[in-house]
């Protein structure tokens, strides 16, 4: 039975930080990942962050990996384990799990789940065509492997990772024919949306796709306007041509794990469905657990790494670090995370954090 002082679950931009910021207050961490490289979503991100220079504006994701996996394989107090799939959680804290296809078990002092999330999909009318992808495929093809996923592409969704991937697409020459979004307004931020915009790209605010056309791979869709309980108005139905069709309609929480060691959990659809209860620093209900990321609420990748610093410092203070020092630099992420999550672009989040408040969320 293999052991550590903290053990995380995830290696994307939340499971990294929280890493590097346990590691870093004097404990042995060993962080999992089920790819062959830790990294997550940040390998797909091209585009510059912005926010603060602490939160590493002007720095592309890609870039940001690169820095995060560094750090990582110069501490020697972190073993990274890729390539390895968690398969549960027992009641005793024993986690059994298959790294290149060997069977292991361990047990960590202290958890921290960072699985990060899956992409949601739409049922419409031959959404199982060739032509069909979610955003991270398109991200994947594109800014991994240096494919084009088409020609002409209509995004579905107006959120950040649509309005980003779009961007994306734009930049690979890859013509955006629209984007349709079916809430009344843009989910993501205006700096995205803007960006898009002044490339001549139409963003149709209620409005859904209805079908898929085509009959052994996409060559158009139909699109149609919505009410306001999301229901496609009758006689409002229009085609539009397009052999690519990009789903960007928000991601789920990958929160198998927490039911496991049994958090008590809670369906907020402002945070993406299941999230659980858990305290200012992040610990769960199940004691010595701690999540961060898009496992907690869906959020962008800044807000994954301020939270897995929380949750690093959080379970290595619980660990027996207690240095004044740790406790300042975890408030401080503290306060930047109130700071990325403040203004009109964070109400959703702040809603949905309200949902838990008095049962463990601060």
């Amino acid at each position: 039975m293999k052991y550590s002082d903290v053990v995380i679950i995830g290696g994307g931009p939340a499971g990294m930080s929280a890493a590097l910021a346990a590691a870093q207050a004097g404990v042995r961490v060993t962080m999992m990942d089920r790819f062959s490289e830790p990294g997550g979503q940040l390998v797909k991100q091209t585009h510059r962050f912005f926010g603060s220079e602490r939160e590493r504006a002007g720095t592309r994701g890609i870039e940001i990996v690169d820095i995060l996996r560094r750090e990582m394989k110069e501490n020697p107090l972190i073993e990274i384990k890729t390539n390895t799939d968690v398969l549960g959680i027992y009641s005793d804290r024993v986690i059994p799990y298959e790294e290149n296809h060997v069977y292991g078990r361990m047990t960590g002092g202290k958890i921290i789940i960072a699985t990060g999330a899956s992409e949601k999909m739409l049922p419409f009318e031959n959404n199982d065509l060739p032509g069909v992808y979610g955003a991270g495929a398109v991200q994947t093809l594109m800014n991994v492997y240096g494919i084009q996923p088409g020609k002409r592409v209509l995004m579905i969704g107006a959120g950040n990772i649509g309005l980003i991937v779009s961007y994306q697409l734009l930049q690979a020459g890859v013509k955006v024919a629209a984007i349709v979004e079916a809430s009344p307004r843009i989910g993501g931020y205006k700096v995205h949306a803007s960006k898009v915009r002044r490339f001549g790209v139409p963003i149709l605010t209620r409005t859904t796709i209805k079908a898929a056309l085509g009959e052994t791979a996409v060559t158009g869709a139909v699109i149609a306007d919505v009410d306001d309980r999301f229901q496609i108005i009758p006689g409002t139905e229009r085609e539009i041509e397009a052999d690519t069709i990009c789903i960007a309609v928000g991601l789920a929480p990958l929160s198998e794990l927490l039911f496991h060691v049994g958090a008590r959990m809670h369906y907020v659809p402002q945070l993406g469905g299941f999230v659980p209860e858990r305290d200012a620093y992040l610990e769960t209900t199940a004691p010595g657990v701690y999540v961060a990321g898009d496992v907690s609420c869906i959020e962008e990748a800044t807000a994954a790494m301020l939270e897995g610093s929380i949750a690093g410092i959080s379970a290595a203070i619980a660990s027996g670090m207690h240095r004044p020092d740790l406790c300042a630099k975890r408030e401080e992420y503290v306060r930047q995370l109130a700071v990325l999550r403040s203004g009109e672009t964070g109400k959703k989040i702040r809603d949905g954090l309200s949902l838990i408040a008095g049962k463990g969320e601060n």
